[in-house]
């Protein structure tokens, strides 16, 4: 790697703060504060920036610090409003839980500092070999965030782009790819200089990413609207109405207000309405089925058997004997059992309580508990002929997760329904965040996702990532709309995903990672001769 640029003692001073407003810009790229919206470009300056102070810090120590306060300020700038949970619904006081908040941000962002360090002491000569390896390490930091210790991607810079040139990627690479290639780009453009303008090969190479990412639009373009294969007789579009019942977080589960509020509005919506797949957000009965008032549910299953709808609601079940599971239960006309989805992905601290942690969820008080584990790739809920593959609260977020579906041709998703609660962050950011999530789902599938809230973003959103409904948030109402399923072939990303999980990225970013070592041993090894 070339020499690092010279540095006064007042130009090495300003990287700190320029890494600290850079990572706050990449937290803003997700969901622009004022409008939700996802901003490819700021994630790409952002990221350049830190790109730029990599290429010119003084050592590899320094540029692991760099990449760490970068990290720390992009993450705790993203899920800043963990502390609305902790602090406003768990009564943990506001300075502990604003040093949880930081604490979790500033342990995953020492990922991207030991990417950092790794990238100035390792990084190959040459630009594009050096953009490369760049790309490599960041692509393995998001992957280790993403699986490590549960995993908690939440806030990958792939999520910036659900729209703009990097969004056909997202069928053949998913999001950690589009991370990947967003760095390899961003370590690029640093790296342009005047005299490139000049240089045949610096626009060749411009030209062959440019027909690179072409060629992705169309490939994609032909996938999803030109040369898909004629369906015989597709299945008409699937009415629906998503429920929204904005029950207030801090009286949900409360016997006295919140409760009886969710039984009395979710229930005489889920015994009226007809002719639609009706869908109640995750834990909208909030009690178990032994808790709820006499033929509560019966009322329902009654309903749906003498009509032409169907309902999907989210509910607690099981017993003290048996274990409790967060689960959606499934309604329809001529069945002989309900269907039944129990959570597989949970929540740290929320679902369950990790080994000696018990002391800091007692310090909250938010109903915590042990949940037990649903399996993975779970049956479909079969309904109109479309195959509807519910997923709870941040599901969603792990995309190699749902691709599991996918492993059997037969019974893979035509449409995803998510159901989730995610009051408990308030008004704030993120639900736009989680929409940008869901919607990444649908570009990496090509599988439409309907999502039912109990605050927001409730929304219908197409296979090509577009939101085609969406009911405002914070209000209670209902969300009437059709989604049309899809099927046929899986994507790229779905077809070895399903197979091999997130392993051939895993593999990939390793096997740069490896040749660079190698390239930087023959360097040496050169010098010294």
């Amino acid at each position: 790697m070339p020499a690092p640029f010279p540095q006064t003692p007042r130009a090495a001073a300003w990287q700190w703060p320029l890494a600290l407003c850079a990572g706050l810009a990449q937290a803003a790229s997700l969901a622009l504060p004022g409008n939700g919206q996802p901003a490819w470009w700021l994630q790409l300056a952002s990221l350049a920036v830190l790109a730029g102070l990599l290429r010119r810090s003084a050592s590899w120590r320094r540029a692991a610090g760099l990449g760490w306060l970068f990290a720390t300020a992009w993450l705790a700038g993203t899920f800043w409003w963990l502390f609305i949970s902790m602090h406003t619904y768990g009564g943990l006081a506001a300075p502990l839980a604003a040093a949880a908040v930081l604490a979790l941000a500033a342990f995953l962002g020492s990922y991207y500092a030991v990417i950092s360090g790794l990238f100035k002491a390792l990084a190959p000569n040459g630009r594009v070999l050096a953009a490369i390896f760049f790309g490599a390490l960041w692509m393995l930091a998001e992957l280790a965030r993403g699986v490590w210790w549960t995993g908690f991607p939440w806030g990958a810079g792939g999520y910036a782009h659900v729209e703009g040139p990097l969004a056909a990627l997202a069928r053949a690479i998913g999001v950690y790819g589009i991370s990947g290639v967003a760095a390899l780009l961003a370590m690029l453009l640093v790296q342009v200089r005047g005299e490139d303008l000049r240089s045949a090969r610096a626009w060749a190479l411009a030209l062959a990413l440019a027909a690179l990412g072409a060629g992705a639009a169309l490939q994609r373009h032909c996938a999803v609207e030109l040369c898909q294969t004629p369906i015989a007789q597709p299945a008409p579009p699937l009415p629906l109405a998503l429920l929204q019942g904005n029950i207030p977080q801090d009286e949900k589960f409360q016997p006295g207000s919140g409760v009886p509020m969710a039984l009395q509005w979710y229930g005489d919506r889920l015994t009226t309405l007809a002719g639609a797949l009706v869908v109640a957000p995750e834990t909208a009965v909030p009690l178990l089925p032994q808790q709820l008032p006499q033929g509560y549910l019966d009322a329902i299953a009654q309903h749906v058997a003498g009509g032409d709808q169907a309902a999907l609601l989210g509910m607690p079940l099981g017993s003290l004997e048996t274990g409790y599971t967060n689960s959606v239960v499934g309604l329809q006309a001529g069945q002989a059992e309900p269907y039944r989805y129990d959570k597989h992905h949970l929540v740290p601290f929320g679902e369950f309580i990790p080994p000696l942690f018990r002391w800091f969820t007692e310090l909250m008080e938010i109903p915590l508990g042990d949940f037990g584990r649903g399996g993975l790739a779970q049956p479909p809920f079969v309904w109109r002929g479309e195959r509807l593959a519910p997923n709870i609260c941040y599901e969603d977020l792990f995309g190699e997760e749902l691709a599991a579906h996918f492993r059997d041709p037969a019974s893979a998703p035509t449409v995803f329904v998510n159901l989730s609660n995610i009051g408990w962050f308030g008004n704030t950011l993120a639900i736009d965040q989680h929409l940008q999530i869901s919607r990444m789902r649908t570009l990496e599938f090509e599988r439409p996702m309907v999502r039912a809230t109990n605050t927001g973003a409730t929304a219908i959103i197409d296979h090509r990532g577009v939101v085609t409904h969406q009911l405002e948030r914070h209000v209670r109402g209902i969300l009437r709309g059709q989604v049309q399923g899809r099927g046929g072939e899986p994507t790229p990303y779905a077809a070895w995903a399903a197979r091999w999980g997130l392993w051939p990225l895993w593999s990939l970013g390793g096997l740069v990672v490896l040749a660079a070592l190698l390239l930087r041993r023959r360097e040496a090894g050169g010098r010294a001769g």
